[in-house]
């Protein structure tokens, strides 16, 4: 009966566990509704700004007087890992942290590295390997809003104008479907013509500008920069919710498969416990019946 307890016990642990990720599931899929709309309202938006931008800045006389699109000698990196703050999510932190160690370690191996990490898995990761971590903006996640978002944004276009950085590199989950997404390494400093992974050509236009071609390069940049980076930040949070309610629902299925085969044996040992009760009885019974 000891063995029927413990199984008994096993089974009240998964039956428990597999309510648990029922729950994270259904969380998980109402939030990636409003995080799967807001990038889909964002990408268009982010895109057509960018083509503009790439109109504007290339029918002028060059992008030398733009400081966000001034190309140094890279010696300083700034690294922007975006991962999330929870875990039960699959493989989404791994793989941003991945891709990020094999940025730092690869791509950018003899130069100097700092770390600007959005999302407290990042911000555990770097910081517990002794890398030079700012720990400002890594609660981003606390209040997923341009607002809050663009002060991140701010700080890294701040440092590369003052030129304390000659680059400053994103690392994200682009979201592609529930199930589905990839890290993608992209430039964000300096900026470059075309965004990597999107196609911003379009045809080119003759816009009629006011108050100065200048003034607009001026003034769209900074906001084209923001948006890009904003646009990082939802890409990463709807894929950590697609990611995180896939899963849930695969940790739900193998608690029903777990509990399949521990109700299977509990049959079994209790079938056993009673055979073997029976067994007792009737060798007791015979052995009365020879006296």
């Amino acid at each position: 009966m000891a063995n029927l307890k413990e199984v008994k016990e096993r089974i009240n642990s998964v039956v428990s566990t597999q309510q648990i990720t029922k729950a994270m599931k259904m969380v998980a899929a109402a939030k990636l509704r409003r995080a799967q709309d807001k990038i889909t309202q964002m990408r268009p938006y982010s895109q057509k700004l960018t083509v503009i931008l790439n109109n504007v800045s290339a029918a002028s006389d060059g992008q030398a007087d733009i400081v966000f699109a001034e190309k140094r000698e890279i010696n300083n990196v700034l690294v922007i890992p975006i991962t999330s703050d929870k875990g039960l999510c699959g493989a989404f932190n791994t793989n941003v942290l991945k891709a990020s160690s094999f940025a730092v370690n690869n791509q950018f191996a003899d130069k100097n590295i700092t770390i600007l990490p959005l999302g407290k898995k990042a911000f555990e990761f770097f910081k517990k390997r002794g890398y030079n971590v700012i720990d400002t903006y890594y609660q981003v996640f606390s209040d997923v809003s341009f607002e809050n978002v663009k002060l991140a944004a701010e700080f890294a276009m701040a440092e590369f104008a003052e030129g304390n950085y000659d680059k400053v590199v994103l690392v994200y989950n682009h979201f592609k479907n529930v199930a589905t997404q990839e890290v993608i390494t992209e430039n964000f400093l300096p900026m470059i013509s075309e965004s990597e992974g999107l196609d911003t050509k379009g045809p080119d236009t003759d816009y009629i500008l006011e108050p100065s071609r200048e003034y607009i390069i001026e003034e769209l940049v900074p906001t084209s920069l923001k948006i890009q980076f904003f646009k990082a930040v939802l890409e990463s949070n709807a894929s950590e919710h697609g990611a995180r309610m896939t899963a849930m629902d695969k940790a739900t299925e193998n608690a029903g498969e777990l509990l399949k085969e521990l109700r299977l044996m509990y049959n079994r040992t209790r079938q056993a416990a009673i055979t073997n009760e029976i067994l007792e009885i009737v060798a007791g019974a015979n052995a009365l019946g020879g006296k």
